[in-house]
């Protein structure tokens, strides 16, 4: 799972394909439980998705340009184009479709 550094990272990375964003912070607990879970849905989806985190303390200008307000914010991406949201802790099921309705 990769992390995201930069803006320009960023919107390079949502223009191709199927794209989970995770929008958390280090400081965040449901966020720490969240990790796993997309790292075996990383592994699973073998190259259907793309799944990468942003850490919303280091990239700001994203968080606020997303108007993320509480994380952990699962935003996923279809071809550069925002398709669906979703707020808090998601177990692995939920996440599956959530990313399967968008491939």
């Amino acid at each position: 799972m990769k992390m995201i550094t930069s803006v320009e990272e960023f919107e390079s990375v949502i223009q191709t394909g199927t794209v989970l964003v995770d929008f958390f912070a280090t400081w965040c607990g449901p966020c720490k439980m969240l990790s796993p879970v997309l790292e075996e849905l990383n592994e699973e989806m073998n190259g259907k998705a793309t799944i990468v985190k942003v850490d919303v303390d280091e990239l700001g200008d994203i968080a606020a340009k997303y108007r993320i307000m509480s994380i952990p914010a699962l935003f996923v991406f279809k071809d550069g184009e925002l398709k669906e949201k979703v707020v808090g802790f998601q177990p692995k099921p939920a996440l599956t479709k959530l990313i399967e309705r968008n491939l």
